[in-house]
């Protein structure tokens, strides 16, 4: 009997076992997370996802190493463009924010892994978001000496523009009642790196009586 024709629109076994193994991850977390309910997920038998992925580590690191891969390629567009550094700060902004947001359950883990004592992620994290946030900050620092508020922690000041964002991205349906209905992520990264410039006044005061309007 033939074999019955694969659904083009559905995702390959290895990509829905890793978009089933994020959101159990996310949920439970690395420890607590079972094999058995991931492979339910996906449509498959625990045998099959140990066909695709070795073992519980292998699968959870499969996540984590690709999905910083996918983050370093979205920010590396705004760090090499040309034009002026406060648009492509913006854009570099912008674009973590569009990467996590689209990602709630990758935020949910990062932040388990930044809280937890000991997990397999924590290697990758080291291995890839440390020169990742190098490579930003020497563009931050590079790129922007004429434009950065002096003395600025650049380090911290984009880890705290990160951490915040990643927040806002796992937190659910509590984010608007949180945060609010509008994206004010640049407005805060903006105030937090730049000097404050004649141009910038006036573009706040502006904004200031539009929303007093």
């Amino acid at each position: 009997m033939p074999r019955p024709a694969a659904d083009p629109s559905r995702p390959a076994t290895p990509e829905r076992l890793l978009i089933a193994a994020e959101r159990e991850f996310a949920r439970a977390g690395y420890q607590a997370a079972r094999l058995e309910d991931i492979a339910a997920e996906a449509g498959i038998q625990r045998a099959s996802l140990l066909h695709h992925f070795g073992s519980k580590e292998a699968l959870y690191s499969s996540i984590v190493g690709r999905s910083f891969a996918a983050l370093g390629a979205a920010l590396t567009g705004p760090t090499l463009e040309p034009g002026r550094f406060e648009r492509r700060l913006e854009r570099l902004v912008r674009a973590f924010a569009k990467f996590v947001d689209a990602r709630p359950a990758l935020a949910r883990i990062i932040l388990r892994e930044l809280i937890g004592e000991a997990g397999p992620g924590r290697a990758i994290l080291l291995e890839q978001v440390v020169p990742l946030l190098v490579r930003v900050e020497g563009f931050v620092r590079r790129e922007g000496r004429e434009r950065i508020r002096p003395r600025l922690p650049v380090r911290a000041a984009l880890l705290d523009t990160a951490g915040a964002l990643l927040i806002r991205a796992a937190s659910g349906d509590l984010r608007a009642s949180l945060w609010g209905p509008s994206d004010r992520g640049w407005t805060v990264a903006r105030a937090l790196f730049l000097k404050e410039t004649r141009h910038s006044r006036v573009s706040r005061g502006h904004a200031a009586r539009e929303a007093r309007a």
